[in-house]
């Protein structure tokens, strides 16, 4: 049929979203012999801009609260997921129970171009203190390392949590419960294409698939 899809889509994702997404959508792929997907990690602001500018036919991208994502005029943007974000600390640092809490103690966090970092800085601010980031790295999984290990605290996304157990790391909610909202974007003119239609609807199970208690 014309509408099969084929070809090759190129979708450019960031690491947290990658690790939950990823398996579960090319499992929902195989039944689709012809269309071959290539996937790229890479920091959402600059993938938006490489998908409007045609380097990749498809991104999933990130917005935290009260931060807006890059809008590019020409790209068509469909939420996939909200994940919880919470404070996490080593389990046996029992005497953080609040953000104010860890004023005082190293953190970890992603560079300082990264939408989460800006929003983890603003987030502390209004706690009434500067965090005391002595560890920078875009590796969401050397923030859960560092935590784990007993060296560092970070404000982590509930992606990050599916699929393995942290019993290690203690998460803490924070007030009024921030979500971060993972979505898919891409040029108008491919929305209606029937390689990209059917990558973004394995994006959208694979997204239902997750648990809920991110």
């Amino acid at each position: 049929s014309v509408s099969d899809p084929v070809g090759t889509v190129r979708l450019a994702i960031f690491q947290s979203a990658a690790l939950a997404l990823i398996p579960r959508t090319l499992a929902r792929l195989r039944e689709h012999q012809g269309l071959r997907l290539t996937v790229t990690q890479r920091e959402p602001e600059t993938a938006l801009l490489e998908t409007f500018a045609r380097d990749f036919d498809l991104v999933v991208a990130e917005q935290y609260p009260g931060h807006a994502a890059p809008w590019h005029h020409d790209l068509d943007r469909d939420a996939l997921v909200q994940d919880t974000i919470r404070l996490a600390v080593p389990a046996e640092w029992e005497d953080i129970r609040t953000l104010a809490d860890a004023a005082d103690v190293p953190w970890v966090a992603e560079p300082n171009r990264a939408a989460s970092r800006h929003y983890a800085e603003q987030t502390c601010r209004q706690a009434g203190f500067d965090p005391d980031v002595r560890y920078e790295t875009a590796d969401l999984q050397v923030h859960v390392a560092l935590i784990a290990s007993g060296n560092a605290v970070a404000l982590m996304p509930g992606l990050m949590w599916q699929g393995r157990p942290h019993p290690s790391v203690r998460l803490i909610d924070l007030p009024g419960a921030p979500r971060r909202t993972v979505f898919t974007a891409a040029r108008r003119s491919t929305t209606d294409r029937p390689s990209v239609l059917a990558v973004r609807a394995a994006l959208q199970e694979a997204a239902r698939g997750l648990s809920r208690d991110d």
